[in-house]
């Protein structure tokens, strides 16, 4: 199947389900303040955590539930030498987002037009137990594809199967968001409607694109 960009529709109703990437879309984080926060637990600089955690990958061994919060805590404890409780690891991994606020009142519009609304996240238990007693953000949701529970991340195949899985449309009926080039991609490969996500006003031009034209104004701030 070519990876070409789907076409544009012009029917609202021909969009049924979204399905929306978290980080840098509905919530902008920072792998530099979790690498400071946790270096700072146990007297390493955020750089010497950045290679113990990023650049080794094994935070996506975590995104992919190959390593339990458990075994996340042993492993730092073991590299780090140090005795840190695991709320205070959870809580320096975790406190790095910050509300893309003008998403709340889109994502609200959306779901009162009755759109389907799903999450499709690489993401770790840690993030989202934090993200979830923050936020209300997944609360707008029907579904989320979550790539730790999946065993999969973004963007292999096994992804974007359990995401299709969960739509309940067919593929060309449903609009899917990320701030990665390479995934939107992939997206569109497996069928779907597919845009990169830069800005809430970037997303509303797409939206108007085809058809669906919102009445959530971008400055909005209060609909989480």
């Amino acid at each position: 199947m070519p990876d070409e960009k789907a076409p544009l529709k012009t029917d609202e109703h021909m969009i049924k389900t979204f399905l929306f990437d978290l980080g840098d879309v509905l919530l902008f984080f920072s792998h530099e303040k979790m690498c400071r926060q946790m270096g700072a637990l146990c007297g390493r600089s955020g750089e010497e955590v950045r290679q113990l955690f990023i650049e080794t990958k094994r935070h996506l061994a975590f995104e992919r539930g190959e390593m339990s919060e458990s075994e996340f805590h042993t492993w730092f404890l073991q590299e780090s030498g140090a005795e840190v409780p695991l709320d205070k690891l959870r809580r320096a991994a975790a406190d790095i987002f910050t509300l893309n606020s003008t998403m709340g009142a889109v994502l609200k519009e959306l779901k009162e037009r009755g759109h389907r609304l799903v999450l499709f996240s690489n993401t770790n238990i840690t993030h989202i137990q934090y993200v979830r007693e923050q936020y209300h953000v997944l609360d707008r949701f029907d579904e989320l594809v979550l790539s730790y529970e999946v065993g999969v991340l973004k963007p292999e195949d096994g992804m974007f199967e359990s995401a299709l899985e969960r739509i309940e449309c067919a593929p060309e009926e449903c609009f899917y968001t990320d701030d990665v080039a390479d995934y939107v991609t992939r997206g569109r490969f497996h069928g779907l409607q597919a845009d990169v996500f830069t800005t809430t006003e970037s997303f509303l031009q797409q939206m108007s694109e085809r058809g669906i034209s919102l009445s959530t104004p971008v400055f909005h701030r209060s609909s989480w």
